[in-house]
């Protein structure tokens, strides 16, 4: 008990190393190590214990909910390439185009949709921000609402399935993903109605803010129109089907709908003729990656807890959480203050594998549903990657938009959408019907 300060002091100084940009996995694992060496040197510590180590590591490698990662980051990196981004958004431009706000109107569309076919946050701000904003700018958008809607329109990717984020926090919860994915739907669609009810609201009180496209920019006629949408939007829509349809209705697992999704996807490649040894190169070279960059981190993260753990670190959280003032109510306060505000600095794969474990036992001695206290943490990680000044889908944007384009204008455009995300967290905390409403599918 003399030395239980030693877990608190070991969770501050992995993040004092992750502040530092020193790379993830090897921060958590050399604390783990140094922690590991002090705790022994004053009897705090069996360093007999990392003999469980390989287990542990087996245990990760025969986890079949994270094959499902692999298999959405290569779909989502073989759509990146195939075009569909932009050929979406030209097409939701001419249709929408001759509304105020149309624009704007069709990229929360398309982010939507890209959302719901790649769920990777950082490729849609950035195809959207370099296919849209300048053509937004060109055509008289205000620059706030032009790059807050394109910012937020991409976060979408965190919450509406299949979204890789859900992936690691339906692993890291121990539920089923396929209950998440159903279970953050209606939220997910409840961030795009928001969204796009703030876009009309603008454009009809602030006509000068998002004009309507000239009529030279839309010159193609009603029959022409349409077959471009239904060729356009008709390929992603199917590959949506195909992905989340046989999940809810319980036809397949996350990690088998992910694998048809990698099918679905290099088949679009294929058919817009983007789909060749140099472009399955790089989409290989991508998913290899950024899954390898999980799974050192996840390595690292489980040295981490076997010494936390050994440390008696679990339990002195356990104890403070489980007894905040406010039962459930504080601890949901204290769970989600803590996660926003380490969204601003490390990825949502860290906080998935360093705080939710951390957070777990507390959320099942208050008997929370799982599932539903998965997606307002989704939603809540979505939120954060868009609140100035450290969001990442800010950065994103920054990175790609022209220079008349200020970061101010960036954080001021992204603060309306912060409000709304912020607004539906907070109906799916005093709603959790948003979240149960759906039944679950058969096929865990």
């Amino acid at each position: 008990m003399a030395y239980d300060w030693l877990g608190p002091a070991m969770f501050a100084g992995a993040l004092v190393l992750l502040l530092t940009g020193y790379p993830v996995a090897f921060a958590l694992g050399g604390t783990a190590i140094l922690f590991a060496l002090i705790g022994n040197v004053l009897g705090a510590f069996d360093l007999a214990l990392f003999s469980t180590m390989p287990l542990r590591i087996v245990g990760i490698m025969e986890n079949y909910t994270l094959l499902a990662i692999p298999y959405f980051i290569f779909m989502g990196s073989m759509l990146e390439k195939s075009g569909i981004a932009e050929r979406l958004l030209e097409t939701m431009g001419i249709l929408f185009g001759r509304m105020r706000g149309g624009l704007a109107l069709a990229v929360v569309l398309v982010g939507a949709l890209l959302a719901a076919t790649t769920g990777v946050v950082a490729a849609t701000v950035v195809a959207m921000g370099l296919i849209s904003l300048p053509i937004m700018l060109r055509y008289g958008y205000n620059k706030e609402l032009a790059t807050g809607v394109i910012a937020a329109s991409g976060t979408l990717g965190q919450i509406i399935p299949p979204s890789v984020v859900l992936v690691v926090l339906g692993d890291q919860l121990g539920i089923s993903v396929g209950d998440l994915f159903i279970g953050s739907l209606i939220p997910g669609l409840l961030m795009v109605t928001v969204f796009a009810i703030h876009v009309a609201i603008v454009a009809w009180l602030r006509p000068d803010m998002a004009p309507a496209l000239p009529k030279e920019v839309r010159n193609m006629s009603g029959g022409q129109l349409g077959k471009r949408v239904v060729a356009v939007m008709l390929p992603p829509l199917l590959l949506i089907v195909l992905v989340l349809g046989s999940i809810f209705f319980g036809l397949a697992t996350p990690t088998e709908a992910g694998a048809v999704g990698c099918v679905g996807a290099a088949i679009l490649a294929w058919a817009n003729g983007e789909f060749n040894g140099s472009s399955l190169r790089r989409v290989c070279d991508a998913t290899l990656r950024v899954t390898a960059m999980v799974m050192f981190i996840l390595l690292g993260s489980t040295a981490f807890s076997l010494v936390f753990r050994g440390l008696h670190g679990d339990r002195f959280l356990f104890d403070i959480l489980a007894n905040l003032p406010g039962g459930e109510i504080g601890f949901l306060i204290v769970s989600l203050l803590t996660v926003f505000i380490l969204g601003f600095f490390i990825d949502f794969f860290e906080i998935a594998f360093i705080i939710v474990p951390l957070f777990l036992p507390v959320a099942q001695a208050l008997q929370l549903d799982l599932v539903w206290y998965g997606v307002v943490l989704g939603a809540n990680l979505q939120t954060s990657f868009l609140t100035p000044p450290f969001g990442f889908a800010l950065f994103y944007l920054r990175g790609i938009a022209p220079e008349e384009v200020t970061t101010a204008d960036i954080y001021r455009g992204a603060i309306p959408f912060v409000i709304l995300q912020l607004l539906v967290l907070v109906a799916i905390v005093v709603f959790p019907g948003l979240v149960t409403g759906l039944p679950s599918p058969s096929v865990q």
